[in-house]
């Protein structure tokens, strides 16, 4: 098997990330991944790609803290909620 090269697998990511189902995955993941995906290394990638294959409707009550997040997801959505909030900031700052 053919590895996928890194620049192929971050654009992959990348659309994976905008083309969810719900709207407000779409928007969390995406401009979490426009921001955050060049700079992870392989393991972190890896991790990512695996929260991706989650159901939306899990990712929502996770990144809401209406369910508790699974253990091996729970530092990456906290990244991602946190840097959510980080963008809100700055827009409101525009």
């Amino acid at each position: 098997m053919t590895q996928e090269p890194r620049d192929v697998r971050l654009k992959r990511l990348g659309m994976r990330s905008m083309r969810r189902g719900i709207k407000e995955m779409d928007l969390l993941l995406s401009s979490y991944a426009d921001r955050n995906l060049a700079a992870m290394t392989d393991t972190q990638l890896d991790l990512y790609e695996e929260l991706l294959d989650e159901n939306d409707q899990d990712l929502l009550s996770w990144s809401t803290g209406q369910h508790p997040t699974p253990g091996r997801f729970s530092d990456l959505i906290s990244e991602i909620v946190q840097a959510h909030h980080a963008t809100i900031g700055r827009a409101g700052t525009d």
